[in-house]
């Protein structure tokens, strides 16, 4: 369990994480747009499929919105390139694996610690936190949950 917790109007706590590509990501510098920051148990999983196609099929609705999105899972990045490329998701998945930014942001697990959480955070362009939103048995509810808390700050 996470000993952690970020709360709604923290900053975004600087990490820098390996995508698909084991390219490292500096969050920190990702700052000027808003960031979704999704946590999925695992990768070609039925609901974490049902969720990543979700971010995918609205894709086009954050980046208009000015938004990134970044799947997080604690998968190496060999596995999120075979899911990435499977699914064709136009956005990064970032590697975890050591389950050090679930702890930082305090990503609870699931299911008597046994499943990794679905927990999807929301940070506006200057990093702070707006939305947390969790729901383990519904992924495609993320995406509009997402959706809906942007455009209530973009719109």
């Amino acid at each position: 369990m996470a000993d952690n917790k970020l709360q709604t109007g923290d900053q975004l706590p600087h990490f820098i994480m390996k995508d698909e590509n084991h390219q490292p990501i500096n969050i920190s510098s990702r700052r000027g747009k808003f960031m979704v920051l999704y946590f999925y148990p695992k990768d070609d999983t039925s609901g974490c499929i049902k969720e990543a196609c979700s971010f995918r099929d609205s894709f086009q609705d954050f980046v208009d919105a000015g938004a990134l999105v970044y799947g997080v899972s604690n998968d190496n990045p060999t596995s999120h390139a075979l899911f990435k490329a499977k699914y064709q998701l136009p956005f990064s998945l970032l590697s975890d694996t050591g389950g050090e930014l679930r702890n930082l942001l305090g990503v609870p697990a699931e299911m008597f610690g046994l499943i990794p959480g679905r927990v999807t955070y929301i940070f506006d362009p200057e990093g702070r936190l707006i939305k947390v939103f969790k729901s383990l048995l519904s992924p495609e509810k993320h995406v509009k949950e997402a959706l809906k808390v942007i455009g209530k700050w973009y719109g």
